[in-house]
């Protein structure tokens, strides 16, 4: 997949009718793009250089386009949200926007939701955090109306206009808010599916029967890999629409927040609350329930299988997760000033394993830690992050759970109950 996708759109070739590379650019330095902690740490590691061109890309755009940069911040380790305990959701949030600070030098403005999978607790959540925007698919809108208006407009079935950025309050009425941009699932559905990146001319009629105009966004959201991992050559074909033929026919290329600077919000909007008031996203027609019940999504599914293993796999890593939060909370307890403060501020050692643990440590303890003590206090921070990983999004996601993914998941839960019971040990 990097070879294909990732390192080929840091270096967008533009080809002459010969097949002859006339020019090389930055795909990254023309559209918005959120990449997940673990692969910029795995970049960071073994592809530096193509980690510099995002990089690189994103410095560009906060030049170019008044302080905003493409690059978007993501929830930690893709994590369902919705589906999350409030103390896991606030972690996720501020573990991501650190982990954005480290790779980016720069504070985030938005976060991608993993799926767009969300609610009201998770938006409130990101406005705690000062997040400016988010990005949700069309079918998770539910009303609109003129800001300061009394009027509602029903948009349920993706009927929202998503030209336009809508503001969204915080429901704790403390009048704080958000803008959210509703992506045109038209649009996403042809790049995604249909085979948009078979053409750059066609890619750019089909932004143009979008109907854009001064004031109004043309956008779609995909997966990152359509371009050269989905698509072959897909990336050049992006390329090419970006920094030739778009331009040629006058379109401005932007990013969400330049965009959202220069034309604010003139409508509110209240998202649906979903089937049970569970929360929505762009690829469950049930909701969240792909993330824990047989709900017929999937992917990779042979005749007459199911899911039925996704409703106890959910529950029996909620149990462990909370049976963990317990026993980190009783036992950090005793050397660390506020234990879940001291989870949210791990992220540091995380993203930067040269620093020392008696650096990090010193400020969150409640006195001056043994040897013995900061060995058990990171073996508990660990044990905390791995409770955290495996509830990625994609241990559910596909059809099999002796699948690569939801064996994954399942090995961070192996090692949560190893560190549950041997720290247990210990105390005893």
């Amino acid at each position: 997949m990097y070879q294909e996708c990732y390192r080929p759109n840091a270096f967008g070739r533009i080809v002459d009718r010969f097949q002859r590379v006339s020019r090389i650019g930055n795909n990254y330095a023309e559209l918005s793009f959120d990449v997940g902690p673990t692969l910029l740490r795995w970049l960071a590691r073994h592809h530096p250089v193509t980690l510099n061109r995002m990089r690189e890309a994103d410095r560009a755009s906060a030049r170019k386009r008044g302080g905003h940069g493409n690059a978007i911040a993501q929830a930690y380790n893709h994590t369902i949200l919705p589906l999350s305990s409030p103390r896991d959701r606030r972690t996720q949030i501020r573990w991501g926007i650190e982990d954005f600070r480290f790779h980016f030098g720069r504070e985030p403005e938005a976060m991608w939701l993993p799926e767009t999978a969300c609610d009201d607790a998770t938006l409130g959540a990101l406005i705690d955090a000062g997040m400016k925007f988010a990005i949700l698919a069309p079918g998770q809108a539910a009303r609109v109306r003129p800001l300061g208006g009394t009027e509602w407009t029903d948009v349920e079935g993706g009927r929202i206009d998503p030209r336009f950025p809508y503001q969204y309050l915080h429901r704790d009425g403390s009048g704080r808010s958000m803008a959210l941009f509703f992506y045109d699932g038209a649009l996403a559905r042809a790049i995604a599916f249909e085979g948009a990146l078979a053409s750059s001319q066609g890619l750019v009629d089909r932004f143009a029967h979008a109907g854009g105009g001064p004031g109004r966004l043309v956008h779609a959201a995909t997966d990152g890999e359509s371009y050269g991992h989905h698509y072959h050559f897909g990336d050049r074909c992006l390329a090419y629409a970006l920094m030739t033929e778009a331009p040629e026919r006058g379109f401005r290329t932007t990013n969400y927040g330049q965009f959202l600077e220069e034309n604010p919000p003139t409508m509110e909007v209240e998202i649906s609350a979903g089937p049970d008031g569970e929360g929505t996203s762009w690829s469950c027609a049930h909701g969240v329930r792909r993330w824990r019940a047989d709900c017929g999504c999937q992917t990779g599914a042979k005749e007459r299988w199911n899911q039925a293993w996704r409703a106890p796999q959910r529950a029996a890593l909620n149990l462990l997760r909370d049976r963990a939060a317990e026993q980190f909370e009783e036992a950090a307890g005793d050397f660390l000033t506020d234990p879940w403060e001291a989870r949210d501020a791990y992220i540091a050692r995380v993203v930067d394993p040269t620093l020392s643990a008696g650096a990090f440590l010193t400020p969150l303890a409640r006195r001056k830690l043994g040897d013995a003590e900061v060995t058990r206090a990171l073996k508990l921070l660990e044990m905390q992050r791995n409770a955290m990983l495996m509830f990625t999004s994609c241990g559910w996601f596909f059809a099999d759970i002796s699948g690569i993914e939801a064996v994954q998941v399942l090995k961070y839960a192996a090692r949560v109950m190893d560190d549950l019971g041997s720290d247990r040990k210990s105390v005893v």
